[in-house]
């Protein structure tokens, strides 16, 4: 189960935590509110790591503490722990939960943030105007992350709104979920291994949960 993280994932993260998950959280009145916060997520990034490139460069766990600052608050935790979770996942306890959840954001924390590392300017993502049927139970807000290549890879966020804020809960890529691609490998190990037994190879870094690359990177 490991394959090579391509770096433009970076801005999917959750990273997420992916993977995955984005933004300042702000109050949800207006119907754009959901792209603003994720504009405003990646003005913050790359703000943060304009003003520091030189010591995230010589320490980057340091960023790690910024993108975690930052992006962690944002991302709707145990919603998508659950979703990554599924069937695995309905008879455990929120204690056990919100431990893989954790597990899971410190895993991607820990991938993804040398490789943002490798974005030079804010200028390589656009964010999109909303556009087809978006509900407070899923809006999907698109961007697209252009490479150096000049090719643009799109990487859209699927939010919801919950009591206090838009939060993130999947990250598509390239039409591929994230939420969907965990599962299948968190799944996989689940049968095979029980939930506890990959929840401590999780919480000690020993469980790779990686994509595959991008051609273009």
């Amino acid at each position: 189960m490991k394959y090579k993280t391509p770096k433009w994932m970076i801005l999917a993260g959750w990273t997420a935590a992916i993977v995955m998950a984005l933004g300042i959280s702000a109050p949800v009145s207006a119907d754009d509110e959901p792209v603003k916060q994720i504009r405003s997520t990646i003005d913050k990034v790359y703000e943060l790591l304009d003003e520091n490139r030189e010591v995230y460069e010589e320490d980057p766990t340091k960023l790690e503490d910024v993108i975690r600052d930052v992006l962690l608050p944002t991302i709707d935790h145990i919603y998508t722990a659950r979703l990554v979770l599924g069937r695995q996942g309905r008879e455990l306890e929120r204690e056990q939960v919100e431990a893989f959840s954790d597990a899971l954001g410190d895993l991607l924390l820990t991938r993804y943030s040398e490789g943002l590392l490798y974005f030079e300017t804010r200028d390589q993502v656009e964010v999109l105007p909303l556009a087809g049927e978006n509900t407070e139970r899923m809006t999907r807000v698109r961007t697209r992350l252009r490479l150096d290549s000049g090719s643009r890879v799109p990487i859209d966020y699927v939010m919801r709104k919950t009591d206090d804020s838009w939060k993130v809960f999947d990250v598509v890529i390239e039409g591929i979920s994230y939420v969907t691609t965990f599962r299948n490998q968190i799944g996989d190990e689940i049968r095979q291994d029980g939930f506890e037994r990959v929840l401590e190879r999780m919480q000690r870094g020993e469980l790779e949960i990686e994509v595959e690359e991008h051609g273009d990177d």
